[in-house]
């Protein structure tokens, strides 16, 4: 599914009322809302459905798979997401 099928499936779920402009919207604003979560605390729990977390990767050597040189890789933050056990079931 993309993000155009999870917004018709999101206008469906709201109703006859809601137009594919509301249901972008509404996404929009849950996903900007989760990015600020993640961004401002480092953890987003939603119950029932799973926990958004900062991790953070050391430096490490990795190989250039063309050139089979190899390479320093940066230390960097990542998202990492665990999904929750109402969400496991489904």
């Amino acid at each position: 599914m993309n993000k155009a099928e999870l917004i018709v499936e999101i206008q469906k779920l709201l109703g006859k009322e809601a137009t594919k402009a509301c249901a972008e919207r509404a996404l929009n604003a849950v996903l900007d809302a989760i990015k600020a979560g993640v961004k401002k605390q480092k953890k987003l729990q939603l119950i029932g459905f799973g926990t958004f977390s900062v991790v953070e990767r050391k430096a490490r050597t990795g190989i250039n798979p063309q050139t089979k040189e190899k390479i320093k890789i940066k230390a960097s933050k990542a998202i990492k997401f665990k999904a929750g056990s109402d969400f496991k079931a489904k």
